[in-house]
């Protein structure tokens, strides 16, 4: 396994990570259980979970499954999103984020977060406000790094301001959708983080599954794939990423590999990309893609999949999850 600095924090963490928002949904507790003993068997260090997965079951299972061998892992969470009915259960106020951060705390069985991120932007919150928490919580030892995820630049680069400003820690990693399929951060956030030295932490890594070559048609996806289980999810599926997919797939066989795999790959070796994480339902998903990690692509095969991907530099997010 390769490791890599957070951005320019000291923080080090596995060229590829685990993200867990199938845990006590689509994988039950046995098997997120054997997923998370898989990963740390495979040298991954990095666990991202948030306090609305799965109703929070996410975290209930990773801190249970984690007893014993926490200090193994660089856990990170998220808070930020709405988490219940309530006009204080969702945004990133004061009130909001302690109260999260301490059910988080909780479900974890731990006493600290190696990385607290704020899930999205919340407009109806001083930044100041937010930032002045967050460094209390870093003071206070139950946090020690904190990142921010689904903000657009300017609100990013704001942020950082202040911090500078007023002396608070700031962010040291920014986790965005980013892929082949979606390279819109490559516009802005990239070279924002390259600038100001954050980490990016790529989600939706094979585009809901588009990258793997699986689909042919946005009418029909294969057993249990995300299509079958989400139909809103055909609206991506334009014949455009479909032969992304494709081509993908056969440049894949070519080259001996899986197409996750050599996708993966890719992402790992773009700028500023910290960790990539990867869902699993299952432990032969985490086992095949584990090999990404191992993975040396040369610059034409690179150079390829770049052009491959040039459109999608362009148009809208392939995830995007702000308050509304």
């Amino acid at each position: 396994m390769k490791y890599h600095r957070l951005g320019n924090s000291g923080l080090h963490v596995s060229a590829l990570g685990i993200g867990t928002n199938s845990f006590g949904g689509r994988a039950d507790e046995a098997t997120s259980t054997a997923i998370i003993d898989a990963a740390l068997d495979g040298g991954i260090n990095f666990i991202d979970t948030a306090n609305i997965y799965t109703g929070t079951e996410s975290e209930r299972i990773i801190g249970k499954a984690l007893e014993g061998r926490r200090h193994d892992v660089v856990l990170a969470t998220k808070a930020g999103l709405v988490k219940g009915e309530g006009v204080n259960e969702r945004g990133s106020s004061r009130y909001h984020l302690q109260k999260e951060l301490e059910g988080s705390l909780k479900r974890l069985r731990t006493d600290y977060v190696d990385l607290y991120q704020i899930h999205t932007f919340d407009p109806n919150t001083p930044l100041e406000e937010t930032l002045r928490a967050l460094d209390d919580m870093v003071r206070s030892g139950k946090v020690r790094y904190i990142g921010a995820s689904n903000y657009f630049a300017w609100e990013v680069m704001k942020a950082l301001g202040i911090s500078e400003l007023k002396g608070l820690n700031r962010f040291v990693s920014l986790q965005v959708s980013y892929s082949l399929a979606d390279r819109t951060p490559e516009r802005e956030m990239i070279p924002l983080c390259l600038d100001q030295g954050l980490g990016i932490i790529p989600y939706y890594p094979l585009a809901g599954g588009i990258l793997t070559g699986k689909y042919t048609s946005a009418d029909q996806g294969p057993a249990g794939s995300r299509l079958e289980k989400e139909p809103r999810f055909a609206r991506f599926l334009g014949q455009d990423k479909i032969q992304l997919g494709q081509q993908v797939a056969e440049l894949a066989k070519e080259l001996g590999m899986a197409p996750s795999v050599l996708s993966i790959a890719w992402l790992m070796n773009k700028p500023a990309v910290s960790t990539v994480i990867v869902g699993a339902s299952r432990v032969e998903q985490l086992a095949a893609n584990l090999e990404s990690a191992s993975v040396e692509l040369d610059s034409a095969t690179m150079n390829r999949l770049d052009e491959w991907g040039e459109p999608y530099r362009l148009g809208e997010p392939f995830g995007f999850f702000r308050l509304s």
